[in-house]
């Protein structure tokens, strides 16, 4: 048997550890002693030698050391994800009792205790993304304990994007475990049927995040005219004409998207000619229906992430601001705005900063409503602000 490596951090650099933070950097650690892979587990230890618990080891990445267990004698193998994986889908097992809905997230990362590790349910699929050294290190383990629990559902693998290259690990996509995926996945979700692209729709498929906040605005679309802009494949436009919206408008960019949305308008027996799509900019139709003076009653804004780093923060704000301005002034008196940031370094009261600076641009007065997040299948852990994401508004435009 190996020697246990041990990695030892710098002195002080341990206090966020005691805050059960998972997450170490670079210039945190003195020492190593031993010589870990990627994706290792060691354990960590203050400047002192006192032990904090067992993280996995990434030498690539600029987060170090994702902590596994605060625990030093809690071991870290195929029981502990058991163990980890059964408790998150309890969770959802809570949240999801009814037959309405059939597409949510099973594990959340971080936020279920297993950094780096996201799987979805869409219907018969679960779909994977393993984004840290340490998931990809205990990916064989985590597939064969969701076959286990999950028998007879197919299983696929998304890992992609920045994450995974920041840990200095390839892309990887493809089948894991079950027969072929189709092109597409018809799931429910609170009743209403859509088609996902699970191989080539944004992250997983589809935003499962934005679920609660697509049912509040079904709630409040009775007899407007919507607009839906970064529409994606429709699923706020379909809440809206399902809550009896007398128009429906999707905007967005990708014409791949677009198509899906108009399978979803067809899917639900919608084709009553009150959906319209644009594919377009959304900040180029925004200013040509600025221009026009058209007007609504309620608009969506659920814009892409624009701030991926600390250094984009200050462009985001203002393309936050543009895109809130320019809605605001396409809205009747005493109309609703749906707004939103998944830009993870956009915190809230800097969100709300930016929306009442936009109001007092566009000369309107904007009531917040409510405050809206991620859906609790995207659970907030306190001690991880990381893992709160999503910040929205619900504002009254006057």
């Amino acid at each position: 048997m190996s020697a246990e490596v041990i990695v030892t951090l710098k002195a002080g650099r341990h206090k966020s550890a005691l805050k059960r933070h998972p997450w170490m950097f670079s210039g945190a650690v003195a020492t190593v002693q031993g010589e870990p892979a990627s994706g290792d587990t060691v354990l960590v230890r203050t400047s002192d030698g006192q032990p904090l618990g067992r993280a996995a080891w990434s030498p690539e990445s600029q987060i170090r050391l994702r902590m596994w267990s605060f625990d030093p004698a809690e071991r870290i193998d195929r029981e502990f994800f058991s163990r980890r994986i059964h408790n998150a889908i309890a969770l959802r097992e809570r949240l999801f009792p009814g037959d309405d809905t059939n597409a949510w997230r099973v594990i959340s990362s971080e936020a279920d205790g297993i950094p780096g590790l996201i799987v979805d349910r869409y219907a018969d699929t679960l779909v994977c993304q393993f984004l840290s050294a340490g998931a990809e290190a205990w990916k064989d383990v985590i597939v064969a304990e969701l076959e286990s629990i999950f028998a007879g559902l197919r299983i696929y693998e998304r890992s992609e994007g920045d994450s995974r290259s920041k840990e200095g690990l390839p892309e990887r996509q493809g089948l894991l475990s079950g027969d072929e995926l189709p092109e597409r996945i018809e799931v429910l979700e609170d009743g209403l049927r859509f088609n996902v692209d699970c191989a080539g729709g944004h992250k997983t498929g589809f935003y499962l995040d934005q679920r609660d906040n697509r049912i509040m605005l079904g709630t409040a679309c009775e007899g407007a005219d919507v607009l839906n802009c970064f529409s994606y494949t429709g699923g706020f436009a379909m809440q809206a004409l399902a809550g009896g919206a007398s128009q429906v408008t999707d905007v967005d960019v990708s014409a791949e998207a677009l198509r899906i949305a108009v399978e979803n308008v067809s899917l639900n027996g919608f084709d009553d000619g009150r959906y319209e799509q644009v594919e377009a900019d959304v900040f180029h139709f925004l200013r040509s229906c600025r221009d026009s003076r058209k007007e609504f009653d309620v608009i969506v804004l659920d814009p892409p992430k624009f701030a991926a780093s600390a250094s984009q923060v200050d462009r985001a704000s203002r393309g936050y601001k543009d895109i809130n301005l320019l809605a605001m002034k396409l809205l009747r008196p005493g109309g609703l705005l749906f707004t939103f940031s998944c830009s993870g370094h956009i915190t809230e009261p800097l969100f709300r900063k930016i929306v009442a600076g936009a109001a007092l641009d566009a000369g309107r007065e904007a009531h917040v409503l409510a405050s809206l997040s991620q859906a609790p299948d995207h659970p907030v852990a306190l001690h991880i602000p990381e893992s709160w994401y999503l910040k929205g508004l619900l504002c009254r435009i006057s």
